[in-house]
């Protein structure tokens, strides 16, 4: 049974007559984002983070590959995170809704969205875009990052600046899509690298795996020999992020 958990409404609206108020307010609503989103996710781990474009409709071929990609995560032991809205995001939770561990969706609250996809066995809804993020980051133990856009870019981008720079755990981060992202990865060898922009290294960071079974080996094969939990150094880092 599919288990939600709204954010509780901490806005006074006589506060909001005030800057001082509204500000206040705002940041005991995004500490009660922190604390009950981190409560509810704890247990969770193993997870990978799926992120995607919501605008994909069933019947296409990322959709499909998406529900793949996460029924194999699932039956394989990993909880799987999505946006927990529709498109690609929906898939992801699709695919793990039908597998043994669990469908995790972190719903933002925007006007195009206004409900979660109903493929969450645990649902989480956030006001706040950077509290949502962070819990992407701080549960996964890999990243597999589908087609999109802006949103799907933004987070890759999240992710690789996290590890580069230390803040994050070293992890999997996977790309899904040969056709759809060899332009971008020439483009950041040509351009980062070749500009002195990021260290030639930092795109080994990225992985461009298609087939859903390949992925599930890489992951667990980045966890050969040492297992999945996070060493004492890495849970400091991810409480400091």
């Amino acid at each position: 049974m599919r288990q939600t958990h709204k954010i509780p409404e901490l806005i006074d609206p006589q506060a909001l007559n005030t800057t001082n108020g509204q500000e206040a307010w705002r940041v005991m609503g995004i500490m009660a984002e922190f604390a009950i989103a981190t409560e509810r996710l704890r247990g969770i781990r193993p997870a990978v983070s799926m992120f995607g474009s919501a605008r994909i409709k069933p019947g296409h071929a990322y959709y499909k590959k998406t529900q793949d990609i996460a029924r194999l995560l699932s039956d394989a032991g990993f909880s799987v995170i999505s946006g927990g809205g529709p498109g690609l995001m929906e898939a992801a939770n699709q695919g793990a809704h039908a597998g043994r561990s669990p469908a995790i969706g972190l719903n933002i609250l925007l006007p195009s969205e206004l409900s979660g996809n109903p493929y969450q066995d645990v649902s989480v809804d956030f006001r706040y875009f950077f509290a949502r993020k962070m819990m992407f980051v701080r549960f996964a133990s890999a990243y597999v990052i589908l087609p999109g856009g802006f949103g799907t870019l933004d987070e890759l981008g999240e992710v690789l600046t996290l590890v580069q720079t230390g803040k994050s755990r070293k992890i999997p981060i996977i790309l899904v899509g040969g056709d759809f992202w060899r332009g971008l990865i020439d483009w950041m060898q040509d351009k980062f690298v070749g500009e002195g922009m990021i260290n030639a290294e930092d795109m080994q960071l990225m992985q461009l795996i298609d087939e859903p079974e390949a992925i599930v080996e890489a992951i667990f094969k980045f966890y050969e020999g040492r297992g999945f939990a996070p060493t004492r150094v890495e849970r400091e880092k991810m409480l400091n992020l």
